[in-house]
């Protein structure tokens, strides 16, 4: 297929989130040693929130303060042949989850896909969500 004309065209809210869900793999970018740092995550995304699980002393848990800290998450979804797809952008605050019953049913539902114990659960707000698809029309 040869694409002619490509668009970016701006997703609403609903439609990114929804597409987030849609697959399991994104990279959460946080501040660690006063750089920008970026790491591959699976995820789920429910009741408008990322949660990602990892092991305690990951960068991520020590960039991760009580108070919310900001981080970005971003997940895309982009033919390699064509290149035409999608891309979601979140800017939130992320937080250690601590309630014991909430970290249990987590821990069951999110399954990492690297080995090791990772019994930590961080849960990132979705405050800010840009999202975007690439579409083409055939030449």
């Amino acid at each position: 297929m040869i694409i002619g004309v490509r668009r970016l065209e701006a997703l609403p809210r609903e439609e990114s989130l929804r597409l987030l869900g849609s697959t399991s793999l994104g990279r959460v970018v946080f501040t660690h040693l006063a750089l920008p740092a970026i790491r591959p995550v699976n995820h789920i995304v429910e009741n408008g929130k990322i949660l990602i699980r990892t092991h305690m002393g990951s960068a991520i848990v020590s960039a991760v303060d009580g108070t919310g800290t900001v981080v970005a998450y971003e997940a895309d979804m982009i033919d390699p042949g064509d290149h035409l797809g999608w891309s979601v952008i979140v800017v939130g605050k992320a937080s250690l989850l601590t309630d014991p019953v909430e970290i249990a049913r987590y821990q069951q539902v999110l399954q990492p896909w690297l080995s090791g114990t990772m019994d930590d659960v961080i849960a990132i707000t979705t405050d800010m969500v840009d999202g975007f698809r690439l579409t083409g029309e055939q030449a």
